[in-house]
């Protein structure tokens, strides 16, 4: 896969390429990623990209001849109908799904916002999708930029060591994961489940799932709320309840 990262801090974003899954990602070929820096297709001697707003107020504002142009490039580089992403708080909340059908692509423009914002008017010609990591303001859109790397490039075919490893991710069956644990078995009085170490794969997949469902429950009760349980999974979750002493409820209302 090809990802193109268009900002005016491209060595800000290439951190993401220095370590760990990304870093092997492209070390082994399956992740080519490259910057776009606006200020390379400015007209001036100062390589100026932004400007006072219309309107007034404060901050300014990105041009559009710059990270329109750099956009361009970007899209010269990759392959044909390869998406422009641009990292925005008035965009919809970047999620596992959008992760999965990304990684599905050849190819991926992802747009860094600054100061204020973008000329719209880029936005109007230039962006296919707006995403955000959720509602609260950055500095910029580089760290998304690099969140939406990092996710995406996970799924990649052969870019983790286990092939389940991805599947098992949380959110991937819409929840979260079920807790882990390592040696040694017992530290500070608290022991590892009994379950995990009975080599039973059937009881330990059941409890995985039912500590799956019930912990989303109650951190994230919503996710639950959007899943169409089955009869197995509702009588695992009961169960997960009752232990804790509480029951479903499916209105929060």
């Amino acid at each position: 896969m090809q990802i193109a990262v268009v900002s005016i801090f491209p060595e800000m974003v290439g951190l993401v390429t220095d370590y760990g899954i990304v870093g092997r990602a492209q070390e082994r070929g399956l992740l080519v990623m490259h910057c776009e820096n606006p200020r390379d297709f400015a007209d001036d001697v100062h390589r100026t990209v932004d400007d006072r707003p219309y309107g007034g107020g404060p901050g300014m504002v990105l041009k559009y001849e710059p990270v329109a142009r750099a956009i361009r490039a970007a899209r010269d580089e990759l392959p044909a109908d390869s998406p422009v992403v641009y990292l925005s708080p008035q965009g919809r909340v970047f999620d596992q799904a959008a992760a999965r059908r990304f990684a599905a692509l050849p190819g991926l423009i992802l747009l860094a916002g600054r100061y204020e914002g973008i000329d719209e008017r880029v936005v109007d010609s230039e962006v296919d999708e707006e995403l955000s990591l959720g509602d609260f303001v950055l500095s910029g859109g580089e760290v998304a930029a690099m969140v939406v790397i990092d996710a995406v490039a996970r799924l990649l075919p052969g870019v983790l060591g286990h092939s389940e490893s991805a599947d098992q991710d949380s959110f991937m069956g819409g929840l979260l994961d079920h807790p882990h644990y390592t040696r040694p078995e017992k530290i500070d009085g608290k022991r590892v489940p009994a379950v995990l170490m009975s080599g039973d794969h059937a009881r330990i997949a059941r409890w995985r799932c039912k500590q799956a469902l019930g912990r989303s429950y109650l951190r994230r009760p919503d996710l639950v709320r959007k899943l169409d349980l089955d009869s197995e999974q509702r009588a695992l979750l009961d169960e997960f309840l009752k232990e804790q002493g509480q029951v479903y409820n499916p209105d929060p209302a």
